[in-house]
């Protein structure tokens, strides 16, 4: 039995988003096919919930948020839960992203919320770069950066950028 809420993400992922789709069902039926196909009534809720808590973020104008975005060259510093969550490998493959210029400061910021709201104890590096992509694939231009971003996910390291 599937028991994990990042599961459902990543079926939910692959199977209705990754291709640009909508979804296609209502709530209620995609809530059904889930839990037919194994994922308990608990965790499926857990990820409507992450779902639209992202969704959430997304939709904001990061020119409304609160706090500025911090120059390209300044140090981002980890709360204590950060760190339990991200570890070293999470915070280095955000820097790098955030260098490559496939995530700006908004977006790395909603990746590390997206990370803390995961209902997972052990985070891993694959946990956080699905992540990534789930926070990219809500983000305007991600048609022109999805194969790439794809490879990071799928991939043990991150590859150059020339």
């Amino acid at each position: 039995m599937k028991e994990d809420m990042l599961e459902v993400l990543i079926y939910l992922f692959e199977n209705y988003i990754i291709d640009g789709d909508s979804f296609e069902p209502g709530q209620e039926e995609l809530a059904k096919e889930l839990v037919n196909v194994g994922f308990p009534d608990d965790e499926v809720d857990k990820a409507f919930v992450w779902l639209e808590g992202l969704l959430d973020v997304c939709e904001r104008d990061p020119s409304e948020v609160d706090w500025q975005p911090p120059a390209a060259s300044s140090t981002r510093f980890y709360t204590k839960q950060e760190l339990d969550r991200l570890k070293i490998e999470g915070q280095t493959l955000l820097a790098r992203l955030v260098s490559a210029g496939l995530l700006d400061q908004f977006s790395r910021e909603t990746v590390i919320d997206r990370v803390i709201a995961l209902d997972s104890v052990d985070v891993t590096i694959d946990h956080i770069k699905w992540v990534v992509l789930m926070v990219l694939s809500n983000q305007p231009g991600f048609d022109e950066i999805a194969e790439w971003v794809e490879v990071i996910v799928s991939e043990d390291l991150l590859p150059a950028i020339h």
